[in-house]
C-alpha cells in the first residue's frame, strides 16, 4: 500500500510558495489540492469511540464517577485513558489494586447508558461505502459494549470486531489490528487504519499498518501523526475492483502552514476514545 500526495504538495523546497501574494479564494483552492492525500489499500479498519462513535458524555460520567470516588483529578484521569482500555487505566494509577469489582460496576454502567451515542460526521456514508467490501472495528472496548453503541450510533454491524476482551493485549500494542487483518484475510500492509488517539495510532503502526489520525478527540500536538482528517467528511473512498482508493483530506498540511491556532479550529467535535 503506497501513500500518494498531490502534486501540489512536491513543490520544490528551493521555490518560493506564491500563497500569500493570491486572492483568498485562490489560496483555498491550492491549499485543498495540497492537502490531498491518496492511499491504496485491501481493507480498512476502525476504531470505535471517538472515531467512528461518539460516546464522549456516557464515557466521561463514568470516569468521573471512579476520579471522585479515588480523589483524583478527571482530566489528569482522562488524558491517560484516551484510547486504552478501561483497566489499563485504573492499573496506571492504582498498580497494586484488584480492580475486578470497579470494572463490573463500571461495564454495568455503561452498558446501560445509550443515550446521546451517535456516530461521528461522514462515518454513515464511509461505511455505507464499505459495504461490499473489507472492513472491521478495532476498539479497546468489550464486545458487548462495542455493539452496543455501534447500534446505537445507526452504523451496521461489520462482519469482524475485534474488542478487548478477545486479544492479549489492548493498544497500543497491535494484537487487535493484527488480528482483524488475519480474519479478514488480509496483510497487514494492505491494511489502512483510522484512529483518534497516540495509543491507537500507535497500535496500527506497530501492526504494520497505514494508518490515518483523526481530530476528533485531541489535537494535532498530542497525535504526532500525519495525514490528519477532522472527520469522516475528509475522505472519499471508491472501489477498485479488490482494492480501494481512498482520498483524505490531509488537515496538517494547513495546520503546518498555519500554525497551532488552525490545530485548534480544526476539531470538529471533541470525544473521548477507547
Amino acid at each position: 500500500m503506497k501513500l500518494v500526495r498531490s502534486a501540489g504538495q512536491r513543490r520544490a523546497t528551493n521555490q518560493t510558495d506564491p500563497l500569500p501574494s493570491l486572492p483568498r479564494k485562490a489560496t483555498a483552492m491550492m491549499e485543498a489540492m495540497d492537502a490531498c492525500v491518496n492511499v491504496s489499500c485491501k481493507a480498512v479498519l476502525f476504531d470505535m469511540d471517538g472515531t467512528l462513535v461518539d460516546s464522549t458524555r456516557v464515557v466521561e460520567l463514568a470516569w468521573s464517577w471512579w476520579a471522585a470516588r479515588h480523589h483524583l483529578n478527571l482530566q489528569t484521569v482522562l488524558s491517560f485513558s484516551h484510547g486504552r482500555p478501561t483497566i489499563a487505566t485504573m492499573e496506571h494509577f492504582f498498580p497494586a489494586r484488584d480492580h475486578t469489582e470497579e470494572l463490573k460496576e463500571m461495564d454495568h454502567y455503561e452498558e446501560m447508558q445509550l443515550e446521546g451515542i451517535v456516530a461521528l460526521p461522514g462515518a454513515a456514508q464511509v461505511v455505507h461505502a464499505l459495504q461490499n467490501h473489507r472492513w472491521g472495528i478495532v476498539t479497546s472496548a468489550w464486545r458487548t459494549l462495542a455493539e452496543a453503541r455501534i447500534i446505537a450510533a445507526g452504523l451496521p454491524l461489520p462482519d469482524v470486531i475485534v474488542p478487548v476482551d478477545e486479544v492479549r493485549c489492548g493498544k497500543p500494542e497491535p494484537d487487535g489490528f493484527l488480528r482483524a487483518a488475519d480474519r479478514l484475510g488480509v496483510a497487514p500492509e494492505e491494511c489502512l487504519a483510522f484512529e483518534d488517539t497516540r495509543p491507537g495510532i500507535e497500535a496500527g503502526l506497530n501492526a504494520g499498518m497505514q494508518v490515518v489520525g483523526l481530530l476528533t478527540t485531541v489535537p494535532a500536538e498530542q497525535l504526532r501523526h500525519r495525514p490528519l482528517i477532522r472527520d469522516f467528511r475528509d475522505v472519499t473512498i471508491q472501489l477498485d475492483g479488490e482494492r480501494l482508493k481512498v482520498e483524505l483530506r490531509d488537515q496538517s498540511q494547513i495546520i503546518d502552514e498555519r500554525g497551532s491556532k488552525a490545530s485548534l479550529k480544526m476539531v470538529s467535535t471533541r470525544n473521548y476514545s477507547r
